[in-house]
This record gives structure tokens, sequence and C-alpha cells, in this order.
């Protein structure tokens, strides 16, 4: 029988995004429903306050994906146009620059040579992109996808801190809200790591920990400044 290995790093690409998206979606919204709600903002103000932050939210992490990833591809396409250019102009040197990566790699230099040649045949382009730039199809920069995963994750990460709004009475909101952001939290960690294949523990600790903060220094903020309506 085969024995079919299972790898995840083929997902890095739009698990990083979607896992970004939803942690900022739920610490942002949280934190500023929390600020607004220490400065004694009514109901109305806090569903207000969140809507505007999700909206803004997602617009702002799909801008800031796209341009970012965008800027990646680029500069991977860039590489690549170069590398085309050097294998045109003088295909032996490329041929010993492959033969020197797998040398270092481990592989004696008569057989260095010997894949070198085989995989330069079949795809030249691709041997190098992956073996000496690090670029790959499935690592490759996806702006779009990226994007879509950063602002569709965020507003379904900003959603849940808005439903809590509206199902907490208003005496039990901030602790209501900031408990069940923390557990929603913790939720997305244990699915990233799940996701990943990465200790939960950890991943679990390391989103709590960071929305705890986030929302304890806006929800002190909007103590410290705020007036009471």
């Amino acid at each position: 029988m085969r024995h079919r290995e299972r790898h995840r790093t083929h997902r890095t690409g739009w698990l990083r995004a979607a896992v970004l998206g939803a942690n900022d979606g739920i610490v942002s919204t949280a934190s500023l429903v929390l600020g607004v709600a220490a400065a004694g903002g009514t109901t109305r103000a806090l569903l207000v306050a969140g809507v505007a932050g999700l909206v803004a939210g997602a617009m702002s992490m799909a801008a800031g994906e796209y341009v970012s990833v965008s800027s990646q591809a680029d500069t991977e396409r860039a590489d690549l146009a170069r590398e085309s250019n050097e294998l045109a102009e003088n295909p032996e040197q490329e041929h010993e620059e492959l033969v020197s990566i797998y040398v270092q790699r481990g592989l004696d230099r008569s057989l260095a040579s010997s894949v070198a040649t085989q995989l330069m045949s079949h795809d030249a382009l691709g041997a190098h992109g992956r073996d000496e730039l690090g670029i790959s199809d499935t690592l490759a920069a996806k702006p779009v996808q990226a994007a879509l995963a950063s602002a569709g994750t965020f507003a379904a990460g900003a959603l849940l801190p808005l439903l809590m709004v509206l199902l907490l009475p208003r005496p039990a909101l901030m602790w209501g809200l900031a408990g069940s952001s923390l557990l929603f939290l913790a939720l997305l960690g244990l699915l990233a790591a799940r996701a990943g294949g990465a200790p939960a523990l950890t991943s679990v600790l390391r989103v709590s920990f960071w929305g705890t903060l986030a929302m304890g220094l806006t929800a002190a903020v909007g103590a410290l400044f705020g007036v009471s309506a």
C-alpha cells in the first residue's frame, strides 16, 4: 500500500491571512466597544462604533493585504524575470549555481550535476526559482486570495463582539464582552493550530494574551478619558 503523507504547508498563504483577519476582527472590535462602554457610551453608540469598526477594519485589512502581498508578488516576478534572462545568456553558469546548491545540501558533485542537468532540461526556470530563489507554486504570493481571506475573516470575527452587544444586558456588558471575546480568541487559536498542525496550547495562550492586553488597555483609556452620558 502506498503511504500518503499529509502536509500543511500549502495552507500557509490563506491560513496566515485568515487567522490574522479573524483575530484582528475580534480584538479590534471588542476593544473599540469596550473603550466606548468604559467611557459611558449607550448601547446604540456601542453598535455604531462596532459596525463602523467592522467596515473600516475589513476594508483596511483587504487593502493592506492586497498591497503588501502584491509587492511581494512583484518582487518574485522581477526575480524570475532576471533569472530567465540569466538562463538565456549564461546557462552554464546557472547550471553551476544549481550544482553548488545541491552539493551544499549533501549530494556529491557528480550526482548534483546530473540532478541539475535533468531538472533544467525539464523546467530550468522552475528549478532555479524553487532552489535558488525559494519561490514555488505552493508558497507564491496570491494578493487577491490574501485580501479576500483577510477581509472576510475580519468581518466574521468582528460580528462576534457585536452579537454580544445585542445579547448582553448593559450592566453585564463589559465583563461579558471581554470574557466572550477571550473565549472566541481561544477557539480561534485552537482552530488555527489544528489547521496548521501546530501545538494547540501555545496558539491559544498567544492569542489570548495579546487579546487581553489590547482590550484591557483600550478599556483603561476609555475609563480614563471618557465622560459618562
